[in-house]
């Protein structure tokens, strides 16, 4: 560390010293915060884990299906049975703060509560594998919109664990040799 110019008085030692102390307090805080900050953030990538091994099952299922209903079926009547939703789903974000960071926390509700109107369109001139496929996904959004939210927070937590570090080593190696 480079030496710097210093009056030699002691209201000039009093100033360094309070400096010091400040210093050394901050280094502390920063420290917690990184500490729980990465603690969180290891949280966040276990629940990351387990939901997308669940949501990429969800997908091969609803792949599967619709995979064998697109072959027992004409490519018009597919695109008939699919064109126009039935049911509508609204989105709503929040933010929620977790050690200064402000996540995003998604919320979505369906227009109506029956199971029955996720199909939009009539069962008779549909294959069942599509009626599955269908199913799969409705079942899986909710799972997916967690997983964005998810992937969303890690992002978010490993910028902050970042400057946090950043933050602390200058402290710790530039302010307090």
């Amino acid at each position: 560390m480079p030496a710097i110019n210093v009056n030699p008085t002691r209201q000039e030692l009093t100033r360094l010293k309070t400096r010091l102390r400040t210093s050394i307090r901050g280094h502390k805080l920063l420290k917690d915060k990184r500490d729980e900050l990465m603690k969180q953030f290891m949280d966040v990538v276990r629940e990351n884990r387990a939901l997308r091994k669940r949501v990429e099952e969800g997908l091969m299922r609803a792949h599967g299906s619709f995979t064998v209903a697109s072959a027992l079926m004409s490519t018009e009547m597919l695109e008939q049975a699919l064109l126009y939703p039935k049911q509508s789903v609204e989105l709503d974000m929040t933010f929620q703060n977790i050690m200064s960071v402000n996540v995003p926390v998604y919320h979505f509700k369906t227009k109506s509560d029956d199971a029955g109107e996720i199909y939009p369109y009539g069962f008779a001139t549909t294959s069942g594998e599509l009626d599955g496929a269908v199913e799969a996904l409705s079942g899986v959004l909710q799972d997916m919109l967690r997983l964005a939210e998810i992937e969303k927070t890690s992002q978010l937590l490993a910028e902050e664990i970042e400057k946090t570090r950043r933050r602390v080593n200058a402290l710790e190696y530039v302010k307090i040799p």
